[in-house]
């Protein structure tokens, strides 16, 4: 039996009769030829699906497994094995869409869970169900910033990473919105160029707690500049760092974003990953998505239920900031199951210990003499030096060795020429570390 229900060849024909066309490549017209791939591809024909499963299993182990000394974005935390046991269990993930609450339950439970422990994290006073991931969760932030304010103007600091402001900037064009970029000074926000740009017209403020750089910075200033100006602070966090570090809240932020990427995601291919939104109570009714609630049944028993869906299906069109009608839903079960395995003390003991990591690989890569330091700010769990290495150098060796290594950050600016970066966290061993070191340490031109 198939695993889908094949188009037969009547189905086929019938579909070309209606569309006029001759045949199915008739479809694809409008793609260019030159990308199209007009070869047969390399598979075995007569194998059987066993068969064919193995031979392709045999082709993957020739695949060469990177150990990863890089961030920017996507961190090599610890992934629990049993997470991928739980996620498709019955009692969580039920069935049925979360509007029916007599019949999801389990979806609706760990919606539920997953906000209680981003609001804990981020000391903020409510979450939302979750987003798509950390960029867009900024976009949609900037959206509320908007709104609540009735301006016109996103400032977006310098030391914001790369991929969120390019998306920050796609979401604006088509809201109406104008974006500038504050300066970055000495690898953090540059506060007298934000004063300089701040005014009446500026709905909300950008910043980011590690930055691009891995830096910390304190926003203590930053806040208070803001909301001088009546505009809204937006805080992209990696919410793993808040079990250690100062939460949005602390910070002054109204309104706190980020990936949860380094909740033991997984970093193949990119993801998916997930996007978490909090902020404060009276911003509640212009966030995007969905929030989960509990109320209690005929019995008196808690029962789940989605208590505020401000989108543009269940409110006026005009009134509504987002057309987010969904969450990422499977990947919150997985933070969700990622955070209650780990518990408050797992989870800062993971991020302990790439602090640890990081700064002891930070001195050792200086004690070689290949590499200077370039910020001198307070970091975390990643870092950038100048490399005295030629780049392409220290690309080969370090992939020929078995290690992504050293990301060079002239790859989204050109003007950190020589800069690159490294990230640690608690899978990295001590004797990785070492052995990275004296690779790069031993190498001459």
């Amino acid at each position: 039996m198939f695993k889908y229900f094949p188009h037969t060849i009547e189905d086929i024909e019938e579909m070309k009769n209606f569309l006029k066309i001759n045949k199915i490549d008739d479809l694809f017209q409008d793609v260019p030829k030159e990308v199209l791939f007009q070869k047969e591809y390399n598979i075995p024909s007569h194998l059987s699906e066993s068969e064919l499963r193995r031979y392709f299993e045999k082709i993957a182990s020739k695949n060469k497994e990177l150990i990863l000394f890089t961030g920017l974005g996507f961190y090599d935390h610890y992934e629990p094995a049993v997470i991928n046991s739980l996620l498709s269990r019955q009692e969580f993930l039920t069935a049925y869409t979360p509007y029916q609450p007599e019949i999801s339950q389990g979806t609706l439970q760990y919606i539920f869970e997953y906000q209680s422990m981003i609001q804990t994290l981020t000391g903020m006073d409510v979450s939302n169900a979750s987003m798509y991931d950390g960029t867009t969760s900024t976009a949609e932030a900037c959206f509320m910033a908007e709104s609540i304010t009735k301006r016109k103007t996103i400032l977006i600091s310098g030391t914001v990473h790369p991929s969120v402001i390019d998306v920050v900037r796609t979401y604006a064009k088509f809201k109406g919105l104008t974006v500038e970029i504050i300066n970055e000074k000495s690898g953090i926000t540059d506060l007298s160029h934000l004063q300089q740009l701040l005014g009446s017209h500026v709905a909300g403020v950008v910043v980011q707690k590690p930055n691009f750089f891995g830096i910390i910075e304190s926003f203590e200033e930053v806040s208070k500049a803001v909301h001088e100006h009546g505009a809204i602070l937006i805080e992209n966090a990696d919410i793993s760092t808040l079990s250690v570090l100062k939460t949005p809240r602390l910070d002054g932020a109204d309104i706190a974003v980020g990936d949860c990427q380094s909740l033991g995601m997984n970093v193949a291919y990119g993801g998916p990953t997930l996007g978490y939104l909090a902020t404060l109570k009276p911003y509640v009714r212009k966030m995007p998505g969905r929030i989960c609630g509990y109320s209690l049944d005929e019995e008196g028993r808690r029962a789940f239920v989605l208590t505020l869906q401000a989108r543009e299906q269940h409110i006026r069109r005009e009134k509504a900031n987002s057309n987010i009608c969904s969450n990422q839903s499977l990947m919150a079960l997985y933070a969700t199951i990622y955070l209650a395995l780990l518990g408050p003390i797992g989870l800062k003991k993971a991020n302990l210990l790439s602090y640890q990591g990081a700064h002891y690989l930070y001195d050792e890569l200086i004690k070689t003499g290949k590499f200077k330091p370039y910020f001198n700010q307070p970091f975390f769990k990643e870092f950038v030096l100048e490399t005295l290495i030629p780049y392409d150098m220290l690309q080969k060796a370090c992939i020929d060795n078995g290690f992504l290594a050293g990301i060079s950050l002239s790859n989204y600016d050109e003007k950190y020429q020589n800069l690159v970066t490294f990230a640690v966290t608690e899978k990295r061993q001590k004797s990785e570390i070492d052995e990275l070191v004296s690779l790069v340490g031993g190498l001459s031109w």
